[in-house]
């Protein structure tokens, strides 16, 4: 699935230059397939979460992963209602926290950023398996940190389904409309040389 990019990319993702395709294969579809995830392929998504960069090594991610009915029932109880909507049929649900504090005890300024780096990691295996993800931050994060029993010093960062591409038609009518792959801003909007708003020319 990586080699190439899938149709209903190729009409709403033109890249500028030349990404290894599975960069524009990874979109956030809402509609899964009722298929479980098989465990192989879930902990090989996880196995390359682990491998994120992140300041000192300190790994500050950890992620709470539910597979049972009975867990993701759990997790539907502080996600928002416009996204249980869709994602409760997901068969995989996780939760991304990082850990605020550093080993030596001083606010980890880095946290939630190397804790998105592996949030990345983990998206971009799973599209290479053909599961697809959809992070979200709709959801009660206190809520999260008191029903999966989270210390304090952990943030929530995003709860993310995870699963097989599902038919656009079981999402309602307001989330069918935006069942496509988005674009993005054009690159020299982005990226800059030198100085902020200076073009990086190629």
């Amino acid at each position: 699935m990586s080699n190439t990019l899938n149709p209903e990319v190729v009409i709403t993702r033109q890249a500028e230059f030349e990404p290894a395709p599975l960069f524009l294969n990874r979109w956030s579809p809402r509609s899964f397939q009722n298929k479980e995830v098989p465990a192989d392929v879930l902990a090989s998504i996880l196995e390359a979460a682990r491998w994120a960069p992140s300041a000192s090594n300190n790994q500050p991610w950890r992620f709470i992963v539910a597979r049972t009915p009975e867990d993701r029932e759990r997790f539907l109880t502080f996600i928002s209602p416009f996204n249980t909507e869709w994602c409760a049929s997901a068969p995989v649900l996780a939760v991304a926290f990082a850990h605020q504090v550093s080993p030596n005890g001083s606010a980890n300024r880095w946290g939630s950023f190397d804790t998105g780096a592996a949030w990345g990691y983990l998206a971009l295996e799973a599209i290479r398996h053909g599961v697809y993800t959809h992070a979200m931050g709709g959801f009660d994060k206190d809520l999260a940190k008191e029903t999966l029993g989270v210390p304090d010093d952990f943030e929530a960062m995003a709860v993310i389904a995870l699963g097989f591409r599902g038919e656009k038609e079981q999402l309602s009518e307001k989330h069918q409309e935006r069942e496509i792959p988005s674009s993005r801003r054009p690159f020299k909007e982005s990226f800059f040389e030198g100085k902020f708003g200076d073009n990086l020319n190629f």
